[in-house]
């Protein structure tokens, strides 16, 4: 019987190695710093889950995955997002475990990686662990997912906060919002020194988008773009969940749920 839990909530990945390397290294975080708690996995991703499916494995969504629980005893649920932001997928997740909120003597809500205005300075701290030394001939771009949501906002805020921790060498570029490839291109170009340019993914997971988009063979990634524009490429994929910093957000973000739970009960 599980009386209490952990429903940790992923966009999700089709790809074994990012998905063992980032959301189930997350997990594990969260085990660790919750034993009184068992720890469950969901993902919001309607495609992924059906790929998986068809692959022969079934991962839950969040409405199969609070009905496991509910029917394993549990009664007090802490969901905890690995989002990078508040867009869709948030808050689908938010909207599919409405219904279920009364049928939990507890359940709360951590918040996705990028929320209040602290949360920025944390993880560029935490990335910034990981970077090297800055060059003046060289910038770090990360691509981050991006989205028609108004939390879209949320890459041009964390590129200020690069800038403002001291690492004006960073750019960010989204795939599917603004600023795209292009914007991202001609903030490099306005730096005339700059002939290498180190690619690193902005998503929870390095996978399809890191792995093709980003880095890829194809002559529209943004390597082989980059290199079409003369400059010298190198390509870190690196799921944020791979870095321990960065889990470490993730666990802060789901402890703080659980302390603001217990205080309003």
């Amino acid at each position: 019987m599980t009386e209490r839990a952990v429903l940790a909530v992923s966009f999700g990945t089709s790809h074994r190695d990012t998905l063992e390397k980032n959301i189930a290294a997350i997990e594990a975080e969260l085990a660790a710093a919750f034993p009184e708690r068992a720890v469950r996995r969901a993902f919001t991703s309607g495609m992924i889950l059906r790929k998986l499916a068809g692959e022969g494995t079934h991962i839950d969504n969040v409405p199969q995955a609070l009905e496991r629980l509910l029917a394993g005893g549990c009664t007090d649920v802490v969901v905890q997002p690995t989002h990078v932001m508040n867009g869709e997928e948030y808050h689908k997740l938010l909207t599919q475990a409405e219904p279920y909120r009364a049928r939990f003597a507890r359940m709360a809500f951590g918040r996705p990686l990028l929320t209040a205005a602290e949360d920025y300075a944390a993880l560029g701290r935490a990335l910034m662990e990981a970077l090297p030394a800055q060059r003046a001939d060289t910038a770090v771009l990360y691509m981050g997912h991006g989205s028609e949501h108004q939390a879209n906002s949320a890459y041009a805020l964390m590129e200020y906060t690069f800038h403002d921790l001291g690492r004006k060498d960073v750019v960010i570029g989204t795939v599917e919002g603004y600023p795209g490839f292009g914007e991202a291109l001609r903030r490099l170009k306005e730096r005339p020194q700059v002939r290498r340019v180190e690619l690193r993914p902005l998503m929870t997971v390095a996978g399809d988008h890191a792995k093709n988009d980003l880095a890829g063979d194809e002559e529209d990634s943004w390597r082989r773009r980059l290199e079409a524009e003369g400059y010298e490429t190198a390509c870190v994929l690196t799921g944020l969940g791979e870095y321990p910093a960065v889990r470490a957000l993730f666990v802060e973000h789901a402890r703080q749920a659980e302390q603001l739970q217990a205080e309003a009960c």
